[in-house]
């Protein structure tokens, strides 16, 4: 597989995550702050969302583990098909209605159009990794160059959004009058301006942001199908009939090194998820870091992004197990940061984080395909079941992060929180203090502990590869 190859595949999958940082670091936020839905309305919007996502990916692997065989490829035309809608169901996802009571559904509406075709281009797109090379090599590479623009297009989403929004959150009534609000937050509001407007600055600018993001997914589309052939299974004899969808599930459900793999990193993505959706609204709200807060995601993506080839490295030399041992480096630190809101302190714990987040990322979409590999040699005879440990995976993934999202917006409003006041409570304080801090460390490490059972060894690894090159 040359590194071209690898290369214009890792870059079509970039724009998918620009957009979803945007989402995943500010949409919260906007929700609350500049549409002005209640936060009870915003976890609804964020956690049906996601679950429309979730529940698209059986569908989506459902389909297209049904398509035939094209010109060029089975999972291609899904990817293809799918783009324009996304960009314009994104576009309107951040577009500031002129109406006030219909917003909720406005805003419902879009972001479960948005995640559900974000799904229909993931679970074919992922997937691809099957098809690119028989070769557990060149597909650990592939995934590797994968991760790291995917974490570059994280960066480039939350820093292009943050640069371009970051004036929708810098209010001068609370820089020019510190003291406004300190005793009591729920007064004097009125003296801010509003910013659910459709023609105010802060609509204005997240709209701007919303077309740039948008632009991006034309190209990481055309690099991919100019610079990407998609192989056909390359182990499946001509008699070889394709496993039905529903009894495929239920044989992936059994599957014991899956079970674990995705359990452990339903866990960890959460924990992860929670961190990157209350990252802003800390920084504003508990930590008077409202300034600096642009700054810090992009110090902890560049982490990531920088830190994946290290990643990479360490996993081939010491195992993939073994390096699951990375994620845990963010907990002290992010406790640290709760306990002492320092600048300096914020920087370092953004940089510790990025390391870690790095190693969540690239370790369950490396270790997918040797799950892949394990279930093909216990069922030799079968083909077509790569689409649905795909499309399962991020089912799993992306309802634990609806859920750990619409848990934590429903948190904040059950404990007042206000969208602009210069001080919020201090129980919506401990509430961003707990989902940055004491919530991510617990997922995290029950998720490293049912790792800790994941049967798939460095050489059982090899093992399998032996099998399946006898097998083809």
């Amino acid at each position: 597989l040359s590194m071209c190859s690898k290369l214009c595949y890792a870059i079509g999958g970039a724009p998918n995550q620009v957009a979803g940082s945007a989402a995943s670091f500010f949409l919260q936020i906007y929700l609350l702050d500049i549409a002005h839905i209640t936060p009870f309305h915003a976890s609804l919007v964020l956690f049906i969302g996601k679950a429309s996502g979730a529940v698209t990916d059986p569908v989506a692997g459902f389909f297209i583990s049904k398509s035939r065989w094209t010109k060029i490829g089975r999972l291609m035309p899904w990817v293809l098909a799918c783009t324009p809608f996304t960009i314009i169901s994104y576009f309107f996802m951040w577009y500031l209605p002129p109406f006030v009571s219909g917003r909720v559904a406005w805003y419902l509406t879009f972001h479960c159009l948005f995640q559900a075709l974000t799904t229909l281009f993931q679970v074919p797109y992922s997937a691809l990794t099957m098809f690119l090379s028989t070769d557990q090599r060149d597909r650990d590479s592939a995934t590797a160059y994968r991760m790291t623009m995917e974490v570059l297009g994280t960066l480039i989403g939350a820093a292009l959004q943050g640069q371009i929004v970051a004036s929708a959150h810098v209010s001068p009534h609370c820089t020019m009058n510190p003291s406004v609000n300190t005793t009591d937050p729920w007064q004097d509001t009125a003296s801010i301006p509003d910013p659910s407007g459709p023609l105010s600055h802060q609509a204005k600018v997240y709209m701007i942001a919303a077309g740039v993001i948008a632009g991006v997914y034309l190209l990481g589309i055309i690099v991919l199908f100019l610079g990407v052939k998609e192989r056909d299974d390359p182990y499946a004899l001509n008699s070889d009939r394709a496993i039905p969808f529903c009894k495929g599930l239920a044989l992936t459900m059994k599957h014991g090194p899956y079970v674990k793999l995705t359990a452990s990193f339903l866990l960890i993505s959460t924990a992860v998820q929670l961190e990157q959706g209350n990252l802003v609204l800390f920084c504003t709200h508990a930590a008077s870091l409202q300034n600096h807060f642009q700054y810090l995601v992009v110090t902890l993506l560049v982490s990531a992004a920088l830190s994946i080839p290290f990643w990479q490295k360490f996993l081939q030399r010491f195992g993939k197990k073994c390096a699951a041992c990375g994620i845990s480096w963010m907990i002290p630190f992010a406790v640290m940061l709760v306990t002492i809101p320092n600048l300096i302190l914020a920087y370092f714990v953004a940089f510790i984080s990025g390391l870690s987040i790095a190693a969540s990322l690239l370790l369950p979409w490396s270790m997918l395909p040797d799950v892949v590999d394990n279930f093909r040699l216990q069922n030799p005879h079968g083909k077509g079941h790569e689409t649905i440990f795909y499309s399962s995976y991020v089912f799993f993934t992306k309802m634990s992060a609806g859920i750990g999202l619409g848990i934590s917006a429903a948190g904040l409003g059950f404990t007042g929180y206000k969208p602009g006041i210069c001080r919020q409570s201090d129980n919506v304080i401990l509430t961003l203090k707990l989902l940055i801090g004491a919530v991510p460390a617990i997922l995290i490490l029950l998720g490293l502990f049912i790792l800790l059972f994941y049967p798939i060894t460095e050489e059982s690894r090899k093992e399998t590869k032996l099998a399946l090159e006898e097998l083809r």
